[in-house]
Parts: structure tokens; C-alpha cells; sequence
């Protein structure tokens, strides 16, 4: 047995190492990160690999503050070089987290980036002290707190760096975690757009018009595209997950999992704890395994579980596979199947596209973690070089959560009988509704049924509407399910109002019987279905009562007889 413990939830690298806790040896990415020189750089990893830790270990070995503390590093690798022995403790540090942002609501984003620069400030009081500075920068020091106007925020760390550096005499490091938090929240909540133009000035002022910086390094989770929010930093390095820098500086490799697994005690679980959460790869360094899960294993003395699955929120990957389309969705039921597919892959990730594109889905799913890359290929089409990713889940313990996160959508009572047509409604899957509507229509429904009769010339679209709104019984604990109600400028047929409006979408159907006379074919039914939608404003209803637009499913339902299209 290893004499440390197999502690959970560590990430100050000065406690860690005080108490005694497990600890793979890391300290080599101080000396590589130094030696590469890059003035800034941006490293994304999936979480709980290690990001904050390391950022920590970082701060406890450039920060002044950590100055005679190099205890801390005694016996691990950064420590056997004397030019890195003198570096320790030398340089004020600046290091603040995004972690604490958890809304996506603009102000309040601003009033918690404002409170994290305040509390920073609060650290370095003292230096205010000192001669060198006048009346006027006290004023001026005092001025940052939570009530702070936008562009007090903006130029609060450049602000700091000149007052660390007319203190100390020398350049500052900045450490920043959990970059991208904010605007993960922000895009779920739809406030994408105000959320990056505050925070593309707040990263100009800081990274790039700061002439008392010295190195600059940020994690998170995804890389968001440089003309989103890094439009101005021209001297940012960025090292994603296919990237071949740091590549065994966050999660454990194989060798380090294996070894560990052996002073546990438990090296016959070798095989198999592969298996489950073996599968990152980075850059050209495959068997990357998670730390979070690997600890929590040899915590719980060798019970396997989904530790890594577990520990944080889904809802940004829950949302882009919930709203997908049909495609995302058979790709998923494919990969839950054990198969592989290709892609390409665009690593600066535009959360605000991601509505829109496929790939971008597949590039965030693959920069959070949730797939692997099999093998990559370069194809020349046109002679412009695209790169083909064939990507499947990572491991195991994803496989679970997945499986987990989709029997999830259709409520938390695991025993509700939905239908195969509610299923599909609820993963906006029209190819199977389509085929499910069909096939009913084709076996169960008799002419009869369908045809004009001397209960008026709207019975047929009177029969399916009845047909369709008897399918939505079984989601009545679920929505507010309304019909032939006014809203806006008419009367909808079928609207779906979600009970929690954070969870589920809202829907609005609107039936059309096919007009041979005026219409070419069902799909220009389905046209004319989805336009009334749009003329009468029947979103109006959903929208006053705190639906977002992006949540409203709209669904025009086209019959010709036993034959139907939804679009």
C-alpha cells in the first residue's frame, strides 16, 4: 500500500502536500511551460484533469507570496534543478477562477467578475502602504470593488499589474481558471452575444494592452474561437486537446495509473479499470486516464462507478444532444452501439454555432471529453487539405452516463410507457416521427376514418388532431398540453408548455389537410402548416410567459389520406 492517502477533491497544491495527500508528480509542466517562453497560453482539457491543481502548484511556485516554501516541492521533479530552486517563490502572481460564475445571466455575470477582481484586490491591500504611491492611486486602488463600472472592471488587473510592479520591481504572472465557464452559461441561457463583448474587453486589457505582464497562463474546458473572444490577443498560444504540448502534464498515463493500481494493492484490476476509464488522448499521447476517477477508485478500494460522470453539471453536452438533430441523435444511438464515425473537427469552438452545425457539436464533444479520436485522416478534396476524425466514446464510464443522460430525458420516473411518437417528439427525431405516424396511419386508420363527411370539411384534420393530441395524454404530467387556444393573432392547434421550463422545450403543432387543387405535394402543406405558425404569432403565449425563442419546437403536420409528413 501507498503510505499517502487517496484523498478526493484536492485542488490547493500547498494543502495537498501538507496533509499528505496521494500525488502523481507533475512539476515537470512548470519547467516546460517556462522553457517553451509562449507570453501567453491557453490550455483546454476536459474536467477534473487536473487544471486547477496544477494552476495552484504554479501559484505555490512562481508567487512571491510561496517565497522559502520550497518544502512543497521537495523530492518531486522541478526540485533536482538548481536554476529552478533559485526561480521558486521570485514573481508576484495574480490568480483568479471563472469557476464561481454559474449563471448565464449578463448582469449577474458582471456583478460576480466584479466581486473575484474586488477580492483580488482586497489580497494586495497592503502594497498601498508603500511611498512610492500618492493619494491619487490610493483613490484609485479603493475605486475597484463589487459597485465597479464596466470599465473600471475591463482595466482592473492591468491596473494591479502596475501597482505589483512599481511594488515588487518585476513583471507579473496572471493565472486564470475555468476561462469559459461564464460563456458556457451564457450560450445555455442565450446570452451569448452581450456575455463575449464584455468579456473580449476584459481579456484585451489584461492580456494583451498590459505592458507589466510577464507570462499569462488560462485553462479551461473548450477553446472558444479567437474572433469571439480573443480577437485582440495576438501573442496567445493555445494548446488544445490534439495538440502535442503538455501532453502528460494533466490526467495520469498508463504507466502512472498502473503503478498506482499496484501500490493499492490492486494490480489484478489493471485490464479492466483500462476498460472503464482509460481512452483520452492527447495530441499523439493515447492512454490518458482521468484522475478524478482513478482516485476515487483506489479511494473506494477498487468499486468501479461513473466517479468522472458524476462530479459536475452536463447541462451544456445535455442541451446540444437534446436539441440536436435527427443526425446527432442516430449517431448517438450508433456510439452506444459501440461504433465509430468521422467528422471533422474544428477545435476554435463557436458555442453560438453550435445550433447550426453538426461538427461543431462533435469538436465540443471531443474537447470535453466524451469521445475519443480513433485514427485521423487527410483528405485533399479540391485540393483544399480537410482533416477526418473518426471519433467513439472514450470509455466505458461515458457510454454509461450517456445512456444514463438519454433514459433521463423522458422523465425521471424510469416506468413511464411513452410511446415510440413522444420519443421522437422529445429528441426532435422527424425522420422517426414520420415513420411512426405512417406506419399507425397505414395499419390502425380506415377510410372512414379520414374522409370528408356531413360532420363538416375540417373532419379529417379534426381526426388526426384528436389521434395526435390522445398520443400527448401520457406527457400531461410533464407540460401544460392546451388546444385550439388564441394566441397572438389566431387559434394554434396543439402547444406544449414545459412544467420546468429549464429542462424541456415547448411545442406548438399546427394541422393542415393537403389542398390538391392549391397544393403541389404534401411538403408545400407542411409549408403553408408552419407559416400560419409564423403569421399569427402563435409562439406570442409561450414567449410572455418566460419561454426562450431558441426553446420553441414548431411542427407542421401535412395528411393526404392515410399518407402524413411532418416538417
Amino acid at each position: 500500500m501507498y503510505e499517502n492517502k487517496a484523498g478526493l477533491g484536492y485542488q490547493d497544491f500547498q494543502k495537498m502536500r501538507e496533509d499528505h495527500i496521494f500525488y502523481i508528480d507533475k512539476t515537470d509542466f512548470l519547467r516546460e511551460w517556462w522553457e517553451y517562453s509562449d507570453m501567453v497560453t491557453l490550455i483546454t482539457r476536459p474536467r477534473r484533469f487536473g487544471k486547477t491543481l496544477n494552476l495552484s502548484m504554479a501559484e505555490c511556485f512562481f508567487s512571491n507570496r510561496y517565497a522559502d516554501r520550497g518544502d512543497l516541492f521537495e523530492g518531486l521533479s522541478v526540485w533536482r534543478t538548481e536554476e529552478y530552486r533559485k526561480m521558486q517563490g521570485t514573481f508576484p502572481v495574480i490568480f483568479l477562477s471563472f469557476a464561481p460564475i454559474k449563471t448565464g445571466k449578463i448582469d449577474e455575470i458582471k456583478a460576480a467578475l466584479k466581486q473575484i477582481i474586488a477580492d483580488v484586490y482586497r489580497e494586495y491591500r497592503f502594497i498601498m502602504e508603500a511611498q512610492i504611491f500618492h493619494q491619487e492611486d490610493r483613490e484609485d486602488f479603493a475605486a475597484v470593488n463589487k459597485k465597479m463600472d464596466d470599465m473600471t472592471a475591463y482595466t482592473a488587473l492591468n491596473c494591479l499589474c502596475s501597482y505589483l510592479y512599481q511594488y515588487y520591481k518585476k513583471s507579473v504572472i496572471i493565472m486564470l481558471d475555468e476561462y469559459d465557464t461564464p460563456m458556457q452559461e451564457a450560450w445555455i441561457a442565450g446570452n451569448w452575444d452581450e456575455t463575449i463583448n464584455f468579456f473580449r474587453s476584459f481579456f484585451n486589457y489584461t492580456f494583451k494592452s498590459n505592458k507589466y505582464l510577464c507570462r499569462g497562463l488560462i485553462t479551461g474546458i473548450t477553446r472558444i474561437s479567437k474572433e469571439s473572444i480573443f480577437s485582440d490577443l495576438n501573442n496567445l498560444e493555445v494548446i488544445t486537446t490534439t495538440s502535442d504540448k503538455y501532453t502528460t502534464s494533466f490526467g495520469f498515463t498508463e504507466k502512472e495509473t498502473f503503478e498506482a493500481l499496484e501500490h493499492a494493492g490492486l494490480g489484478a484490476e489493471q485490464q479492466k479499470v483500462k476498460q472503464w476509464y482509460d481512452g483520452f488522448t492527447f495530441g499523439r499521447q493515447g492512454d490518458i486516464y482521468n484522475p478524478w476517477s482513478i482516485v476515487s477508485f483506489l479511494n473506494k478500494k477498487g468499486k468501479y462507478e461513473t466517479y468522472w460522470a458524476n462530479t459536475s453539471s452536463n447541462r451544456l453536452v445535455n442541451s446540444l444532444i437534446q436539441r440536436g438533430n435527427s443526425d446527432i441523435k442516430k449517431t448517438m444511438e450508433e456510439l452506444l452501439q459501440g461504433k465509430s464515425f468521422q467528422a471533422k473537427i474544428d477545435e476554435q469552438i463557436l458555442l453560438n454555432q453550435l445550433g447550426e452545425s453538426t461538427d461543431a457539436v462533435w469538436s465540443l464533444l471531443l474537447a470535453t471529453g466524451y469521445l475519443k479520436v480513433l485514427n485521423v485522416r487527410i483528405e485533399k478534396p479540391d485540393e483544399e487539405e480537410m482533416m477526418l476524425y473518426t471519433l467513439a466514446l472514450t470509455n466505458l464510464e461515458v457510454k454509461k452516463l450517456f445512456k444514463t443522460m438519454i433514459k433521463g430525458w423522458f422523465g425521471d420516473n424510469a416506468q413511464i410507457p411513452y410511446n415510440d411518437f413522444i420519443k421522437a417528439l422529445m429528441l426532435d427525431d422527424v425522420d422517426s416521427m414520420n415513420e411512426f405516424m405512417n406506419r399507425i396511419a397505414l395499419c390502425s386508420f380506415s377510410n372512414f376514418d379520414i374522409a370528408k363527411n356531413a360532420s363538416g370539411n375540417d373532419a379529417p384534420e379534426r381526426f388526426y388532431h384528436g389521434f395526435v393530441l390522445g398520443l400527448m395524454v401520457e406527457l400531461s404530467g410533464r407540460f401544460r398540453i392546451t388546444s385550439n387556444r388564441e394566441s397572438g393573432f389566431g387559434r394554434y392547434d396543439i402547444m406544449l408548455m414545459p412544467v420546468n421550463k429549464e429542462k424541456d422545450n415547448a411545442y406548438i403543432i399546427e394541422f393542415k389537410v393537403h389542398k390538391p387543387f392549391k397544393e403541389k405535394g404534401l411538403a408545400e402543406t407542411v409549408k403553408h402548416a408552419l407559416s400560419q405558425i409564423e403569421e399569427k404569432q402563435y409562439a406570442a403565449q409561450l414567449i410572455s410567459e418566460g419561454i426562450k425563442p431558441d426553446q420553441i419546437r414548431k411542427y407542421g403536420f401535412a395528411f393526404a389520406g392515410k399518407t402524413c409528413l411532418i416538417g
